[in-house]
């Protein structure tokens, strides 16, 4: 082989090494294993690729037959994002819900539980948890993925679910540098801007960041967002400043940085996923997260190729694409080193995220048993993180306790007099998601209390600053334990 032949090929393996892209289907394609073997080490699973926790230990077990170390990501955070339970709902509360109970200890082994089911399953790499502090309580993106608007709660919880995650054998990913908490544009359409001075960020949205690194996270997921105190002209996951200034330099940081989705519009409809990624490895990124939205050979083959001409062009150092490769490359080494702690005797675990959303009910009011309410779930557009295809609420849950339970969805522009009419005199159980934040809902909500006063209201998203109705129960979450939790008390189980 020829000296240029040989860097070619080394240049080649090592743009591939440093994508984690996506695919569709449920098993793996003919193309993704070819590239595995050909040096791509990450993949990412999405919601489009499970079906149950047996086909997906078969989805990574085809891949491991090409790569017995390669990194199977997945966006697992529990709660409302889930993709090993898109289709009923999470086994576990989100962090809005576990920072409501403020015991690290839970917090602790929810993580592991969560990390033992996803090991089972064969994902080593799990891009969770999110340390953002949810300041701005109108973020259309983070929300109860946050462990809550206080920063030194957000960074107990953010190590102690690190410390849980990575004891099961599963890398974390701490996200999204340097915090997308105090925000007001979700990422995935637009580029959020966050206008805070500098002893702001060091004091609100670093800390927990810093928890994690003391924690040992494995890996820190970039934020697609504009901190003109930290660099005025590229978000964080394009600036130097931001990912080699004060990540690498400042807080010390040595594990793997990935970025977030580049096909959000916040980069691609900005840079480009091309340019995008490659200013993005130049920052100092060492993972390309794609394949959310784009899922084909074509996009990797787009971005390898892109990575391999901006070296050749001198635009993109030799080194840092290497050095970003050789740092893919640790953590999948460390992946087959990693030795899980064992689960607790009893099993414990077996029911821990049903135990933590009941410990994270916020009750008013004296709730009676119910013999045949009527369920009235007013639905918002779900934001693409969380995604319209997972289940919420109360109704399901609450007819599998009162078998006499009768419900309706009802979308934006939905009035209270809809939701009467298809009651009738049944006591109403008004179910929201985030109702501060859509005018429409609360309108209808209050319309609904005024007119009826029994009625139960069940807010699933952030609570409420003033609760509503004759009973008001606040899930801190969304997920069908929240849901579960909320049923029991409303039915007198």
């Amino acid at each position: 082989m020829t000296v240029l032949a040989h860097q070619t090929d080394t240049l080649t393996r090592d743009a591939l090494a440093v994508l984690q892209p996506g695919f569709e289907g449920t098993t793996a394609p003919a193309w993704l294993l070819r590239r595995v073997g050909e040096g791509l080490t990450a993949v990412g699973l999405f919601g489009r690729n499970i079906t149950s926790p047996e086909q997906l230990a078969a989805l990574t077990a085809q891949l491991r037959a090409e790569r017995d170390d390669v990194l199977v990501a997945i966006d697992e955070e529990g709660g409302d994002v889930t993709r090993l339970e898109v289709r009923g709902g999470s086994s576990f509360p989100g962090n809005l819900a576990l920072g409501a109970v403020d015991d690290t200890g839970l917090t602790r082994d929810v993580a592991r539980e969560l990390g033992r089911r996803l090991a089972e399953c064969g994902v080593n790499l799990n891009w969770a948890p999110s340390a953002d502090v949810n300041s701005n309580p109108d973020n259309p993106v983070i929300g109860v993925r946050s462990f809550g608007a206080d920063t030194h709660l957000a960074a107990r919880h953010t190590a102690a679910y690190v410390e849980g995650l990575q004891a099961a054998g599963v890398a974390a990913c701490t996200k999204h540098f340097p915090g997308h908490g105090d925000t007001s544009v979700d990422s995935h359409h637009a580029l959020p801007r966050i206008d805070v001075d500098l002893d702001t960020l060091q004091a609100r949205e670093l800390i927990p960041f810093k928890a994690a690194i003391e924690a040992g996270t494995k890996a820190v997921m970039s934020a697609h967002i504009l901190v003109p105190a930290l660099d005025p002209t590229r978000p964080a996951t394009l600036s130097p400043q931001i990912l080699t200034g004060l990540l690498r330099k400042e807080l010390g940081y040595e594990g793997l940085i990935v970025t977030d989705g580049m096909e959000m519009n916040a980069i691609a409809g900005t840079y480009g996923i091309e340019r995008g990624s490659v200013l993005a490895i130049a920052a100092g990124a060492d993972a390309i997260c794609v394949g959310g939205g784009l899922a084909d050979e074509a996009t990797v083959l787009r971005l390898r190729d892109a990575l391999v001409a901006a070296v050749r062009e001198g635009t993109l150092p030799e080194e840092r694409l290497a050095d970003a490769a050789a740092r893919v490359r640790e953590l999948a080494a460390w992946t087959l080193r990693a030795r899980p702690d064992a689960r607790p005797e009893g099993s414990r675990a077996s029911g821990i995220g049903l135990t933590a959303a009941r410990r994270a009910l916020a009750v008013t009011g004296s709730p009676q048993p119910l013999s045949a309410p009527y369920v009235a779930t007013l639905t918002p557009v779900a934001n693409i993180a969380v995604g319209d295809e997972t289940p919420w609420g109360v109704a399901d849950e609450l007819a599998a306790l009162v078998p006499a339970t009768t419900s309706g969805r009802y979308p934006e522009g939905a009035r209270a007099a809809d939701i009467l009419a298809a009651a009738g005199d049944r006591t109403v159980v008004a179910v929201v998601r985030d109702a501060h934040r859509h005018p429409w809902m609360t309108e209808a909500l209050d319309a609904l209390v005024a007119a009826r006063p029994d009625t139960v209201v069940v807010e699933m998203g952030l609570p409420m600053a003033a609760p509503r109705g004759a009973v008001y129960i606040a899930t801190h979450g969304a997920s069908r334990v929240c849901g579960r939790a909320a049923a029991e008390v409303i039915a007198g189980a």
